[in-house]
């Protein structure tokens, strides 16, 4: 089922409901209804939206298969791309690796505490 694929990949990547509902601009509670089966057919358009912040593919929540994964090299290279861009601007605008290591920690600081929540 969609809802099943869902979780799963939310979960592999370490997403609470929350944080995958922000980053896709989706409704948390609707996530939740079809993570849970309550809901079964969902629009397209959301599900681009998952399948954008899960890094895989509409045809992947439908159908299943492989691990969902988009293994693209035209993908790989447009994200590590994205990444040396967004690094050299940070290290242009003075950030350090001790910045870079200091916000880390609290980003995974912070995913626990949301953990503990839940």
């Amino acid at each position: 089922m969609v809802g099943d694929r869902i979780k799963k990949l939310r979960k592999s990547r370490g997403y609470s409901i929350s944080e995958l509902a922000e980053k896709a601009g989706v409704s948390k509670s609707y996530l939740s209804y079809l993570e849970r089966d309550l809901q079964t057919n969902p629009s397209l358009q959301f599900l681009n939206k998952i399948a954008s912040s899960l890094g895989t593919d509409i045809e992947y929540l439908l159908n299943g298969g492989t691990d969902g994964v988009n293994n693209s090299q035209t993908d790989n290279l447009l994200i590590d791309e994205e990444w040396t861009r967004l690094l050299q601007k940070a290290i242009k605008e003075g950030m350090t690796k001790e910045d870079f290591i200091y916000f880390r920690d609290y980003l995974h600081f912070k995913k626990w505490q949301e953990t503990k929540k839940n």
